[in-house]
């Protein structure tokens, strides 16, 4: 059975426990996301991201940009990031995921993968800025633009995990405690080879 042939239909928890991935399905209609793709890959700052791992400097083959409500920095990965001020069409955008989400975003990282062989590997989105002082959840809401690509999360102490394809105009969102026991991956693919861009927007503390 292939797949990429059924639009997703939104589900409200995506994972068996200890966190919440509510999936909103297509939330943009094929002609939008194709407009937003080719929109993006023209006009956001795109830059190969710099990570530290275990103490090691890389830069990643995945490019990136920030984007934000100030020229804020925000820390990330071990490296501080500059935030350029919103693109209107991504603020826009930004605006109609709040409607739906409840929840105000202050920034946005925007991933851009070229082709099936540039992923990125097991991680929690669990920095400190992202996790009010005063216990308020972790919401991030991740929309897929382009290549439809396989996205998987694992449980840190459980042998539980989930495989989903995401979507050109899927949204998905992880509230609560999912960064705190989930780890998330997008897995790489050797068939693929258009491109794919993932919004990810958050609230900074």
């Amino acid at each position: 059975m292939n797949l990429e042939l059924f639009a997703p239909e939104a589900q409200a928890n995506l994972l068996p426990c200890d966190g919440i991935v509510e999936d909103y399905g297509l939330i943009l209609r094929p002609e939008q996301s194709e407009k937003y793709l080719q929109y993006f890959l023209a006009n956001l700052a795109w830059q190969h991201d710099q990570v530290f791992l275990f103490g090691q400097h890389h830069i990643t083959k995945r490019q990136v940009a920030w984007y934000g409500d100030e020229n804020y920095q925000y820390h990330y990965s071990g490296t501080f990031k500059q935030a350029h001020v919103w693109n209107p069409a991504l603020f826009r955008l930004k605006q109609h995921i709040e409607k739906l989400v409840g929840h105000r975003f202050n920034s946005c990282l925007a991933n851009l993968y070229e082709e099936g062989t540039q992923g990125l590997g097991w991680h929690s989105d669990d920095e400190a800025t992202l996790i009010s002082d005063t216990g308020q959840e972790t919401v991030i809401a991740s929309l897929s633009l382009g290549a439809t690509r396989k996205f998987s999360f694992k449980h840190k102490n459980q042998a539980e995990k989930v495989d989903l394809l995401l979507h050109s105009g899927q949204l998905i969102v992880m509230r609560g405690q999912t960064q705190q026991h989930w780890k998330h991956a997008l897995m790489k693919s050797t068939r693929i080879y258009q491109p794919r861009i993932n919004l990810t927007f958050r609230y900074f503390f």
